[in-house]
């Protein structure tokens, strides 16, 4: 009798846990089920294209947050980094930069922001949220004195094959950016789950001053984790501007929210030391389904508003229910 209850209970538990690791995914085949049924237009293949490019760039941003995240960290200023990353690469191509020279310089220039936000929160000991909150504002308010507060567009911009192409461009049918995305996906999974970094960085989360005494020098991979969420925002940053063929002043506004949403129904802990990349790239996935869902659907994107921040709420509550478990 005994046996028989304790192989029950473990049968449940491994069923428990088989449904925990494969939650998001659950949720992402569900969701697609639910607004295929409502509209058969979703699955089109001009619809999944332009569903891809939307997810692409809320991926990418994703990417880099999920690091900021597992160490028990937030990073607010992506999607302002995003917009002065885009807004300096458009002014250098219509001043008369190659393309290809503008785009090195407006990624390095989102590692640049990111390393700064580093900085503050490793060697400055404020917060995240606080630093971020702050950061984000001062980068917004960069890119309205850049850009005067006007789409930054010309014809050096128009005229630019490389420049359309990484926004626009289609190679065997599928965007160019959706091709970014992968290969952001594989790099970064590698340098989480296959390395000393990916491990220091869960050690970090997981107890950051036991990671320190350990020997992880926490300050030197906190900045570094900045510097790589900075670095993908800009490079979604870059193909924002290339998709929209303009550096607009406002891009990326709230872009932190889907990031982050993505990362936390992705089975990321927001107390951090716990999370996968490919969870993440669901999550990013899950949202951007629910987005392209709700616009099929004609939602007023008031209400969508109010629908993903419920699923967010949700997500980040049964996060706490876990850690508690």
């Amino acid at each position: 009798m005994n046996n028989s209850t304790e192989t029950q209970t473990k049968s449940g538990f491994d069923f428990g846990k088989i449904v925990s690791k494969l939650g998001p995914l659950l949720a992402l085949i569900v969701l697609v089920i639910i607004v295929s049924a409502l509209n058969t237009s979703f699955l089109g293949i001009n619809n999944i294209m332009n569903l891809l490019q939307q997810v692409s760039i809320n991926a990418l941003i994703a990417f880099g947050m999920q690091f900021v995240i597992l160490t028990g960290g937030i990073d607010l200023s992506v999607g302002s980094i995003l917009a002065l990353s885009g807004a300096i690469t458009a002014q250098l191509i219509v001043s008369g930069f190659s393309p290809i020279v503008a785009f090195l310089i407006g990624a390095a220039c989102g590692a640049v922001f990111g390393a700064l936000n580093g900085l503050l929160i490793a060697y400055g000991g404020a917060a995240p949220f606080i630093v971020t909150l702050a950061t984000m504002s001062v980068y917004r308010g960069l890119t309205y004195v850049l850009t005067n507060g006007n789409p930054i567009t010309g014809p050096a911009m128009n005229d630019s094959f490389s420049f359309q192409f990484l926004g626009q461009g289609y190679l065997f049918g599928i965007p160019f950016q959706v091709y970014l995305m992968v290969l952001g996906f594989a790099v970064f999974y590698v340098l989480m789950h296959k390395t000393a970094f990916g491990r220091k960085t869960f050690a970090i989360g997981g107890n950051e001053k036991a990671a320190f005494v350990a020997g992880v020098k926490t300050k030197r991979i906190l900045i570094w984790i900045y510097v790589i969420a900075g670095f993908l925002a800009a490079i979604a940053g870059l193909v924002l501007t290339s998709q929209l063929g303009s550096a607009q002043p406002d891009a990326g506004t709230s872009y932190e929210m889907d990031a982050i949403a993505a990362v936390v129904l992705g089975g990321t802990s927001l107390a951090g030391g716990k999370g996968k990349m490919s969870g993440t790239l669901i999550g990013a996935l899950i949202i951007g389904v629910l987005n392209n869902g709700m616009n099929l659907l004609g939602i007023s994107s008031f209400f969508q508003q109010i629908v993903k921040g419920i699923v967010i709420l949700v997500a980040v509550l049964l996060d706490r229910k876990q850690a508690k478990n």
